[in-house]
């Protein structure tokens, strides 16, 4: 199946804007393709606020999220992967989403192919007579 990051992207954002609060994302800046201004990175994040009041042709596509807005008075074109894309959350109340990080593994092991320090250990049962 294709990820569901970008349609629920979408969706958080719709009812973001229907409720009349204003859209922010967190942003991995460190991710490859991410081009947002060096001036707005702090600890290798950004948070960027994507209202329809604060951008320009906004694009919520299913692998790039792309609009143009000013910082510090001057233009920027803003291009972000949409796996770069960590939450997103209206400014003024905090609800929203956290996008888990993909790494692109199928199961959460470990690389010794056990399960994960997250997940428990299958149980273990022994058959008493």
């Amino acid at each position: 199946m294709t990820p569901n990051r970008p349609y629920l992207l979408r969706a958080l954002y719709d009812w973001i804007g229907d409720n009349d609060m204003t859209p922010h994302i967190l942003v991995d800046a460190g991710f490859p393709g991410v081009e947002v201004p060096d001036q707005a990175v702090q600890k290798g994040k950004v948070i960027l606020n994507i209202d329809q009041a604060a951008v320009r042709d906004l694009q919520l596509g299913n692998d790039w999220l792309t609009f143009s807005a000013r910082f510090s008075g001057r233009s920027f074109n803003v291009s972000v992967p949409v796996e770069a894309v960590l939450a997103i959350y209206s400014k003024e109340n905090g609800q929203g989403m956290m996008f888990a990080q993909e790494d692109g593994s199928d199961s959460p092991e470990d690389p010794d192919g056990g399960p994960g320090p997250n997940m428990p250990r299958r149980p273990h049962l022994t058959v008493v007579k």
